[in-house]
């Protein structure tokens, strides 16, 4: 651990690409542009097969991870000796759910004389530090100012906070949270079990709440289904079968040890979690799930989702551009994760809309001509076999999280994934011109009433919270 703290800037996404990495993309995009120039037909062939390779490997990778058996529900601490926990949340904006927040957080069951909680407020946010302040905040919870600076990230506060931790346990919560009170005490119980002390972080399930009355039911529910699918399949899956993830950005547990030993979060990554659940794996550590869940609301509208997750994509990138650096590092089963969460998430946005395109085209042209839509039974059965597997994993994923899935939303689903698409161009573009500007998803009070988002405004209605 000592030996990646030391050359964490390797690490950095601060970096672009290394001269390596840049010398590669460059010669792999003169190959494909010489060859569609040369041997179109059979450039054109290689690259539609090696695409069919691709997702195929995809959907049998998730169908694996559908038949992983679940982890059963864990045991919580008890008793007069449990570590002492620091809770961090980093606040930006955020003035109107501070008294939700603080009122959430004072209902976690755990030794009050055992737990600290910093608020991470931003110098220039006034507002939220005003409203934090006269807050009926529990003694154990704390104001933390973060020093003014860049870039101006979630992960730089976690970092100002951690520096202030005194807690053998570090967890982190969003704005918008509403954890599982007893969640401090599974993760002890958990990291307490752990004898050989490798078990560096542990993720909580986070579960999407949608509102009766909301005017964009289809992006919360499709929100909630992806949400069901990632945290309640796909990442208690590879934690039985060894392997590192991407974490989710509020939820995690952390040893503060093991987050010390590699440098804490990368404040240039836009998706830092995504980020240190590679860096532990790196490091030794390992990466394992509990069952207390955190509830969240979804983030509303298409103005709030597609920033945030032109934020998650573009952070994506980087990522995947950092751990690509030295793979040997990384080992095959940390490389294998990598390139089926992250790398297929980006390959995956970067195609939905043009396969939906290409379904739709083929199917009206050939109605249109009065004739039968024909295709290729091989790009046919790889959609198919994709569709049909991320179907199961959503159906699976909502079964254990107790949400509805209708079969309706299944059927909406390619609409859903087609605004990925969207989100890859815009995160895309923005890596190259701010690669470190952080879109903030702004949030309300949860019982906050449709008719008084709408006298504020399509913008801020567009947020409303579940």
């Amino acid at each position: 651990m000592e030996r990646l703290a030391r050359h964490f800037d390797e690490w950095a996404s601060r970096r672009s690409l290394t001269w390596p990495q840049a010398g590669f993309l460059l010669a792999a995009l003169v190959a494909a542009g010489a060859g569609m120039r040369l041997a179109p037909d059979t450039t054109g062939a290689i690259l539609i097969r090696s695409a069919q390779v691709a997702f195929v490997s995809v959907a049998l990778w998730r169908i694996m991870l559908i038949a992983v058996p679940r982890p059963r529900p864990g045991t919580v601490a008890r008793g007069p000796d449990l570590p002492r926990y620091t809770i961090l949340v980093a606040l930006l904006d955020e003035a109107s759910v501070i008294d939700q927040l603080v009122e959430r957080l004072s209902r976690i069951d755990y030794p009050p004389d055992r737990l600290e909680a910093f608020l991470l407020l931003e110098a220039h946010d006034q507002e939220t530090i005003d409203a934090a302040w006269h807050a009926d905040r529990p003694a154990w919870m704390s104001i933390v100012i973060a020093p003014p600076g860049h870039p101006r990230t979630k992960p730089r506060a976690l970092n100002v906070g951690l520096a202030a931790a005194t807690g053998e346990l570090v967890t982190v919560y969003d704005a918008e949270d509403d954890p599982d009170p007893l969640q401090l005490r599974e993760a002890a119980a958990r990291f307490a079990a752990d004898a050989s002390g490798t078990l560096s972080a542990l993720q909580a399930p986070l579960r999407i709440r949608t509102a009766t009355r909301t005017r964009t039911p289809f992006l919360d529910r499709q929100f909630a289904i992806e949400y069901a699918s990632l945290f309640e399949v796909t990442l208690p899956a590879m934690t039985w079968l060894g392997l590192p993830y991407p974490m989710g950005g509020t939820s995690n547990h952390f040893r503060a040890s093991w987050l010390r030993a590699v440098g804490g979060w990368d404040a240039h990554n836009v998706t830092e979690d995504a980020d240190l659940g590679f860096r532990l794996w790196r490091a030794g550590g390992t990466l394992g799930v509990i069952r207390r869940p955190t509830h969240e609301p979804p983030p509303g509208g298409l103005g709030a989702w597609l920033p945030q997750r032109t934020r998650w994509l573009k952070g994506y990138m980087q990522t995947c551009g950092v751990h690509t650096r030295s793979l040997h590092t990384l080992g095959w089963r940390g490389a294998l994760a990598l390139l089926m969460t992250i790398g297929a998430s980006l390959a995956a946005a970067a195609v939905h809309a043009i396969s939906v395109t290409w379904v739709a085209a083929l199917v009206l042209v050939a109605v249109a001509a009065g004739l039968e839509p024909r295709a290729s039974l091989a790009s046919l059965g790889v959609l198919s076999l994709g569709t049909v597997a991320a179907w199961s994993s959503a159906w699976l994923g909502t079964r254990r999280a107790g949400l509805p899935c209708r079969l309706a939303d299944l059927a909406r689903a390619p609409l859903y994934w087609s605004l990925l698409t969207l989100a890859f161009a815009h995160a895309f573009a923005r890596l190259f011109y701010e690669p470190f500007a952080w879109n903030k998803t702004r949030h309300l009070p949860d019982a906050i009433d449709l008719s008084v988002a709408a006298n504020d405004g399509p913008a801020t209605a567009g947020r409303q919270a579940a």
